[in-house]
């Protein structure tokens, strides 16, 4: 069975939105899986420990039952996000996203600059230094992108009279933290609106430009095996609005 949810998350005019009530795209008795809107975080971290509003505790108020997440978001990146609604469907989840095989995701990206229309990133990543999963040794990691669609904005920046940006779709075919941030950064083209990988006066002019501050990476789906029936899953969550904000994306 295929489950496709078209369903895109409005926002505001001045910042991403994050509504209390999630947008819900697909739900049975073991799985459901939420809209993420950009700017919220999945779970409390120490990272950022001023936040008081997380994705699992808005779904279980939401819900009225407790939820696993399968997988995490940055808090800037929005879309698809699956929770477990048991113990046992976490640790099935949990065991098929280490596997990875099984598992596909598509992402969109606005990055800076003009990239090749397609190609491989094969650049392995070390561990960051907040994680403390284990030793920070090198670890492969490869993302498949194709570019959808160039945009030359009439923004001036440094010597150029005009912005070139591009649109991306990113397949990444392991799971490495920040990973697709880390490779779009690795072939100098860093997704616009990314603090710790991109350029700080870029994303600011364009901030300022689109009238929106925002990490422009959109979790797009997730294929996967339903973990008790086999069956098959595709999850949408198209993009939201604020991205008809770029030239040429009105669509």
């Amino acid at each position: 069975m295929n489950t496709e949810a078209p369903v895109g998350a409005a926002q505001g005019p001045d910042r991403a939105v994050r509504p209390d009530t999630l947008e819900i795209l697909f739900r049975d008795e073991h799985l459901i899986a939420i809209n993420k809107p950009s700017g919220l975080l999945v779970h409390r971290s120490g990272l950022d420990a001023h936040e008081t509003r997380f994705a699992v505790q808005l779904l279980r108020d939401q819900i009225g039952r407790p939820v696993w997440p399968a997988h995490r978001l940055d808090k800037g990146t929005s879309g698809v996000l699956l929770f477990a609604l048991d113990a046992d469907t976490a640790r099935a989840l949990g065991q098929a996203f280490e596997n990875g095989g099984a598992i596909a995701k598509t992402y969109r990206a606005m990055v800076r600059g003009c990239p090749a229309d397609a190609g491989l990133i094969d650049h392995p990543l070390t561990r960051l230094d907040d994680d403390a999963r284990g030793p920070l040794v090198a670890q492969a990691a490869r993302t498949r992108f194709r570019t959808l669609s160039r945009l030359s904005l009439p923004l001036a920046y440094g010597p150029f009279a005009e912005t070139r940006c591009a649109l991306l779709e990113l397949r990444p075919e392991t799971g490495r933290r920040h990973q697709l941030r880390r490779h779009c950064k690795h072939m100098a083209h860093p997704i616009i609106g990314d603090a710790t990988h991109g350029k700080g006066p870029l994303n600011r002019a364009l901030a300022e430009w689109l009238g929106l501050q925002r990490l422009w990476l959109h979790a797009l789906s997730l294929e996967l095996a339903h973990p008790w029936t086999g069956q098959h899953l595709r999850i949408e969550a198209p993009p939201g609005s604020e991205w008809r904000r770029w030239p040429g994306l009105e669509g």
